[in-house]
């Protein structure tokens, strides 16, 4: 071997120590900045998972200033490469990729004898708008459908950054309205018994779906049944609820991250993010609303043990609130829908973790429900975290805690 040559692999060898050295920084620096809490059930995995997902998004964000690929990119290969393998589909169950008015759905359906026609469920998956897809999710449906006797339409909506509100809920819309017009020719499914669900962001596309089909009420096509929310985005209004203030630092959705995904959902400029997270965007005349629908005092007082400071009064920014205004309408955050609205929405599973961000968004609507007495069925994971349906059969990354949910939204299921 030549000088030259061995002057090359020793300088290739220098920067990729270089980088990773980097990679290792940043990551402990992260980690450094986390905070798992130790009623996690294996929080040492957390820990972990966590290290995991920061190195991706770090190596996502040096290519992505290297002009080498988008972060968002580099973040949904990686996922759907090494975090979302698929298991043989079990017996009993039928898998089937189709398009529902070009709309891309997974649809599961089990295959055991059934006397009558079945129940259906439309499932919108989580990722901040931006990431999850059919595949995230596809362990969590097959259990739904293989144990609920249920089938199941998990829903490929478009995501952020390359397309914006509304494109995502009118995709989940499409696709359920037209699963509602052939369930029970094509699927054997009962029109009637038809629900919608989600986790997270795809929580939130579910609720804002009820709500939009009940200010159509075209009547058209049956309504559904029912809506299964689960750890779900409500509101773009109050980053400074107890659940965001105790949770603002455990993984995997940090309390930044979520005004982050709410501005790439509407427009993409994470600028105004620390406007958006202090409650700089909120016009005073919409506050006393806010402060009847979204105070504390809501919450049971169980969610105020690990405490919480008042957050003073923001300083109103009118150019920030003309830049995300339709983070406030209902079809954003259903949290803030008027009472006619919400009374027309279907019975509802809402599920909770202790240790999430969106904790009190869950808890704060389902307040709202039973107000308008409205059929709820609350289920609260008191060892949770937010994403932990990501972890579902999943092998070494999967949580004690991820069964008992899936296991709470099938027995739900089962009732409708």
């Amino acid at each position: 071997m030549d000088i030259s040559s061995a002057i090359l692999i020793i300088g290739f060898a220098a920067l990729v120590a270089a980088f990773l050295l980097l990679v290792i920084g940043l990551v402990y620096s992260e980690l450094m900045n986390s905070d798992i809490p130790r009623e996690v059930t294996n929080s040492g995995k957390l820990h972990i998972v966590h290290g995991l997902f920061v190195g991706i998004a770090i190596v996502g964000r040096i290519l992505h200033r290297l002009g080498i690929c988008h972060q968002v990119s580099f973040i949904r290969w990686f996922v759907a490469c090494f975090l979302t393998g698929s298991n043989p589909v079990p017996a009993g169950l039928r898998v089937k990729d189709l398009t529902f008015s070009e709309i891309p759905v997974r649809v599961y359906e089990p295959t055991t004898v059934c006397s009558g026609l079945r129940r259906g469920l439309v499932y919108f998956h989580g990722g901040g708008w931006v990431l999850g897809s059919i595949e995230s999710v596809d362990e969590v449906c097959r259990y739904i459908a293989k144990e609920g006797d249920t089938t199941v339409v998990s829903v490929g909506y478009r995501l952020a950054p390359e397309h914006r509100y509304p494109a995502q809920l009118d995709d989940c819309e499409t696709a359920t309205c037209h699963f509602l017009s052939v369930a029970e020719t094509e699927f054997g499914v009962d029109s009637h018994r038809v629900a919608v669900g989600g986790d997270g962001t795809g929580a939130n596309l579910a609720a804002a779906l009820c709500q939009r089909l009940a200010r159509k009420e075209d009547g058209h096509l049956p309504f559904p049944c029912a809506q299964v929310l689960i750890y779900p985005a409500l509101q773009m209004v109050d980053f400074n609820l107890p659940s965001y203030q105790q949770n603002h630092a455990v993984p995997i959705l940090f309390r930044g991250r979520m005004a982050f995904y709410f501005l790439q959902y509407l427009s993409g400029d994470v600028s105004l993010c620390q406007d958006v997270l202090e409650g700089n965007h909120v016009p005073t005349e919409l506050r006393p609303s806010c402060v009847e629908w979204l105070s504390p005092s809501n919450l049971p007082a169980e969610c105020l043990t690990r405490g919480f400071c008042e957050h003073p009064a923001p300083d109103y920014n009118g150019e920030v609130y003309h830049a995300i205004k339709a983070g406030l309408e209902p079809e954003v955050s259903p949290l803030l829908a008027d009472d006619a609205i919400i009374q027309k929405t279907p019975p509802t599973f809402i599920l909770t973790c202790e240790y999430d961000v969106l904790r009190d968004d869950g808890i704060l609507y389902r307040k709202r429900l039973l107000d308008l007495r409205k059929d709820v069925t609350w289920e609260h994971v008191k060892d949770g975290f937010h994403g932990i349906l990501n972890f579902f059969n999943h092998g070494w990354l999967s949580f004690p805690c991820a069964q008992q949910a899936v296991d709470s939204v099938v027995e739900f299921v089962n009732t409708l």
